[in-house]
């Protein structure tokens, strides 16, 4: 049996990844592949409580290396416990985000920079990446107007704007330092544009990789 493939979908806030994540699966399903869905933080019940502490408001002020390891320790558990086993039975695996997300959140947006993360990404997940990468780009300012229809917001989605900007950044510089993986899709216009570079995207993909 051959090794599944795994798609991970990125961006900053109000890009549109739900609609997209269902746009994505439904035309793998049309091609006879089923998708796991799955998200970070998160993805396990260990994984999923490491959530709730990452996102949860509160008055103490989160060191942002404390928030960097609890990333990666919900990732890890993820990893072990729920991808790499779907991948070994052969099933493909999109997650609404993934190890990008920890370089840009906290590696720009936090500003811990490139380097260290790169060093704890190589230790934890030993090379481990998505073999394809959605990442869906918009203006930080559509994106958090888009973002204030959702209601409440997390512990992320209160940051400041410029906060958003070194966000965007980080994913840009990764999508220019990995072209061949990361594909980045203009969020900006409508939703059958932005659809259509998505089937792009996954056209190119699939040919490639079909058995």
């Amino acid at each position: 049996m051959s090794r599944g493939k795994f798609i991970t979908i990125e961006g900053t806030e109000g890009v549109g990844k739900s609609t997209n994540i269902a746009f994505i699966t439904q035309w793998l399903a049309d091609k006879g592949i089923e998708i796991l869905h799955t998200r970070e933080p998160g993805g396990t019940p260990f994984a999923e409580e490491i959530r709730e502490l990452l996102l949860s408001k509160r008055e103490e002020i989160v060191d942002s290396r404390t928030e960097l390891l609890l990333m990666f320790a919900a990732r890890c558990q993820h990893l072990a416990q729920k991808i790499e086993p779907a991948l070994k039975k052969g099933q493909w695996v999109l997650s609404d985000r993934f190890t990008d997300a920890s370089f840009a959140y906290q590696g720009s947006g936090r500003e811990l920079g490139f380097e260290r993360l790169a060093e704890l990404e190589n230790w934890s997940l030993q090379g481990f990446k998505p073999d394809l990468t959605i990442m869906l780009d918009l203006p930080i300012e559509i994106g958090l107007e888009r973002a204030e229809k959702r209601g409440e917001k997390d512990r992320f989605e209160s940051e400041q704007i410029e906060f958003f900007h070194r966000v965007r950044n980080g994913y840009l510089a990764i999508a220019e330092a990995e072209p061949e993986r990361m594909k980045v899709i203009d969020a900006s216009g409508t939703i059958e544009q932005v659809q259509r570079q998505i089937e792009k995207a996954l056209i190119n993909f699939y040919e490639a990789n079909k058995d």
